[in-house]
């Protein structure tokens, strides 16, 4: 018989979690010139669940996230701001929601101003959180998912060394049309294993 993953609680790393060029850290109050940068932008939040959203609207989600530092049980996120060492800009955010204590399973989730991307600091940001969701957290199993059309979260996912386990077709009524959703997943052992970082 296997052992089962035992889940770390509280998520409450030491902050900020420091990658190469990045640090992580809970969202403050003064974030919120650099959040409306990309919570505004149309093209940023077409894949995502969020609205264009109005400063104030912007205003509301970051005093929420302001709360969500630390997870102490299933169903809560901890969103965490991807702040660039040097100029010590807010690019974007890196979520993991504590999906199941059962299953010990966690689900990944990121966002990022437009005028970064393609400098693989999502990539950088979210094997970060995989680095957290299974060496610390205790977390066997991690997934994805995004919206079909969304390819260039995909190849991010791929070059994390998440596989693709299903595609549901219009599956979901999102922003007014009808969607696929991919799923993508990754496990400790996977994590752990000599091609995974």
């Amino acid at each position: 018989m296997q052992s089962r993953s035992m889940v770390t609680i509280p998520w409450a790393p030491d902050y900020p979690v420091a990658t190469e060029r990045l640090d992580l850290r809970p969202h403050r109050m003064g974030d919120l010139d650099d959040l409306q940068r990309y919570h505004s932008d149309p093209d940023v939040v077409r894949y995502i669940p969020w609205p264009v959203r109005t400063l104030e609207q912007t205003r509301a989600a970051l005093e929420s996230r302001t709360r969500q530092g630390v997870v102490f049980e299933p169903g809560q996120w901890l969103v965490l701001a991807i702040v660039v060492r040097g100029s010590g800009r807010v690019i974007g955010e890196v979520l993991l929601k504590y999906d199941s204590e059962t299953d010990a399973r966690g689900e990944l989730g990121y966002a990022m101003a437009a005028d970064v991307a393609g400098h693989g600091y999502a990539t950088e940001a979210a094997r970060a959180m995989l680095g957290l969701a299974f060496d610390t957290f205790g977390l066997h199993r991690v997934i994805a998912r995004l919206d079909a059309r969304n390819e260039a979260s995909g190849r991010l996912l791929r070059r994390l060394g998440m596989r693709q386990e299903a595609h549901f077709v219009q599956d979901e009524f999102f922003k007014g049309e009808w969607t696929d959703t991919l799923v993508f997943a990754l496990l400790a052992e996977e994590w752990a294993g000599p091609d995974a970082r």
